[in-house]
């Protein structure tokens, strides 16, 4: 079974959040190995000025990156990134699978990702060109690769 890990920043507060990752969690349950982790996030002032920012992005990915293990693929999740259809990203899933990749680490950043996170990047992908709050994109991202499952599997799923 393929480990999937999905780092992510901060907690999640709102119930009907944590009642969707854990719906989508156990429906991955019977295609992969699911783990999220969640690194401390740092509190971002309101009008943060770009240096803030950049400061706020080195210190949370000095903590993503010791959650990275060095035989994991690493996939960050990216404005500027590939934009996929469910097809392809299944496809490319199941490929590294093929490939002999065993661990797949998904990547969201709370207001992007530090220098350092993008560097040890192996492949960026982008959702969307709209920015959508991160602990959404955790919700938007596992079902996606619960669909990209159902399409390796040739099992039905709503288009």
């Amino acid at each position: 079974k393929m480990k999937i890990t999905l780092i992510t920043v901060g907690k999640i507060k709102e119930k009907y959040l944590k009642d969707a990752i854990a719906e989508y969690s156990k429906r991955l349950s019977k295609y992969c190995k699911l783990t999220i982790v969640e690194v401390a996030d740092e509190k971002t002032p309101d009008q943060a000025s770009e240096t803030v920012e950049e400061a706020i992005r080195t210190k949370e990915g000095e903590r993503i990156l010791k959650v990275i293990k060095d035989d994991m693929y690493v996939i960050t999740l990216e404005i500027g990134g590939a934009m996929l259809s469910s097809e392809e990203l299944s496809a490319k899933i199941e490929k590294l699978g093929i490939q002999g990749k065993s661990s797949i680490a998904f990547i969201i950043g709370s207001i992007g990702l530090g220098k350092t996170v993008l560097a040890r990047s192996d492949y960026a992908l982008s959702f969307s060109k709209m920015t959508f709050p991160h602990q959404l994109m955790r919700v938007i991202l596992l079902e996606q690769i619960y669909r990209s499952y159902r399409i390796i599997n040739a099992e039905p799923y709503h288009k």
